[in-house]
């Protein structure tokens, strides 16, 4: 269940489990952020196809701002994921994942990589706001709920 925001129009800290459906109804009702989830919706199926089981949604997408310039997040990489399954551009990190963005409208990168300036897993960074307070991150679980 995704939380009402807290000051400054983010999440209350932690991880908080949601089912696209959920998503949708929360963070998708004018017409751009219709269009980014459209394309976290592809990206979040062609990860699901490729074997994916969690992915952890971050950045203004999951607060109150009115238009957000994409959707950040992170998936969980594990040893049964079909590297052949997956959409080339979720890999490319390459021209500041220009691909990705182009794509589908996300700047995604693998949970338990680590984020050069901190230090922390991309999971541990996106849980932190840039003043470094703690916030909170949405997280599909993968299956008949994607």
């Amino acid at each position: 269940m995704i939380p009402s925001p807290k000051a400054l129009g983010e999440l209350p800290p932690g991880i908080h489990t949601a089912t696209v459906d959920e998503i949708e109804a929360v963070f998708a009702r004018i017409p751009r952020r219709r269009a980014l989830f459209n394309g976290l919706l592809h990206a979040v199926q062609n990860l699901q196809a490729s074997g994916v089981r969690r992915v952890f949604i971050d950045s203004s997408f999951v607060t109150t701002k009115t238009a957000p310039n994409d959707v950040d997040g992170c998936w969980e990489w594990h040893d049964a994921v079909n590297i052949d399954a997956l959409d080339p551009v979720l890999l490319d990190f390459s021209h500041h994942r220009g691909a990705m963005q182009e794509k589908h409208g996300i700047d995604f990168f693998i949970a338990n990589w680590m984020e050069a300036g901190s230090g922390l897993t991309f999971l541990e960074f996106f849980q932190l706001n840039r003043a470094d307070e703690p916030k909170g991150i949405v997280m599909i679980t993968l299956g008949e709920n994607a």
